[in-house]
């Protein structure tokens, strides 16, 4: 792959393992959908690869074609210790020989789990900054900004939030073959939701559900990607976070044994469970119409649930 001038999609894709056709739309079994008469599918992008799988994959596909076009052999990168996005993209960086580096949130001293395990195994550099310098990382946006200096790279934002990643996950509507009122999306950065509510044609909705304590700051993120004020058909609720990223609870695990008890579809719950919790819970306590259609998008990330 590297040395390729203009990487190809479909070649990129095929050396990746990327199955497409693997994302199917099912629908969705649990007695609220049925006592309140909504429609509920998932759509399984879960299933497009058993390690760059849902949104992880859509965000990165054109920022590293770009990054190959331009003749770039090393990313950066930045996340939490259990961040997918890291995952994705030093798995990527193993398969096509590409060097990684991650910028990880806190100290390394306070932090081991299979996440990190995999990004070592996968040859990514680890570098562990403090929770006030990352947050000052999260505002380099462009691809040549100060870090790509810094590590003399090619910096991609937390949680791969950009232009090209907009354009990725906006694939996933071209894929959607029947009639819905709302999609429904867990969000750690907005970025997905930004990309769907962008091409989604009204009156149709997009619901976002943070997974984060404290997530307001999306909204503003999610306005910052659109650069379109006139685009408001999206919203995201910020009651279903259980105490913050990565928290969990006997309330949680519970949901997520009996969903999968009535549905072959594996969860996690750090963003999945949280998103399909609250959805049954608005659904239940009816603030969803009657014979309204919802599709739920599974954004993979299942390795989180390891640790």
């Amino acid at each position: 792959m590297p040395g390729i001038l203009k990487p190809d999609l479909i070649q990129i894709e095929s050396e990746l393992g990327i199955n497409n056709r693997a994302s199917i739309i099912e629908p969705v079994q649990h007695p609220v959908l049925a006592y309140n008469s909504v429609h509920l599918y998932i759509k399984r992008d879960d299933l497009l690869h058993p390690v760059i799988s849902g949104n992880k994959w859509r965000k990165l596909k054109y920022t590293l074609r770009y990054a190959l076009t331009h003749g770039h052999q090393h990313l950066i990168s930045m996340g939490g210790a259990y961040s997918n996005h890291l995952h994705a993209l030093a798995y990527i960086g193993h398969k096509l020989n590409l060097k990684t580096t991650g910028l990880i949130r806190g100290e390394e001293s306070n932090q081991d789990n299979q996440t990190l395990s995999d990004l070592r195994k996968w040859g990514m550099t680890l570098e562990f900054v403090s929770r006030s310098n990352f947050r000052e990382l999260r505002k380099y946006r462009t691809h040549d900004a100060e870090p790509a200096k810094q590590y003399n790279g090619f910096w991609i934002p937390e949680g791969g939030a950009s232009q090209d990643a907009l354009r990725g996950v906006a694939e996933i509507l071209k894929e959607i073959d029947m009639e819905f009122d709302t999609l429904a999306l867990a969000c750690g950065t907005g970025t997905t939701l930004a990309g769907l509510a962008k091409k989604l044609p009204r009156p149709q909705q997009v619901l976002g559900f943070s997974a984060l304590k404290g997530g307001g700051f999306l909204e503003k993120d999610v306005k910052k990607l659109l650069k379109d004020k006139s685009v408001n058909n999206w919203s995201i609720n910020f009651d279903y976070h259980f105490g913050g990223f990565a928290k969990n609870s006997d309330e949680l695990t519970s949901f997520v044994n009996e969903f999968e008890s009535y549905n072959d579809i594996p969860l996690e719950p750090i963003y999945n469970g949280k998103m399909l919790f609250g959805l049954l819970d608005m659904i239940k306590n009816e603030r969803f119409k009657k014979g309204q259609t919802i599709i739920a998008i599974h954004t993979g990330g299942l390795q989180g649930d390891r640790n």
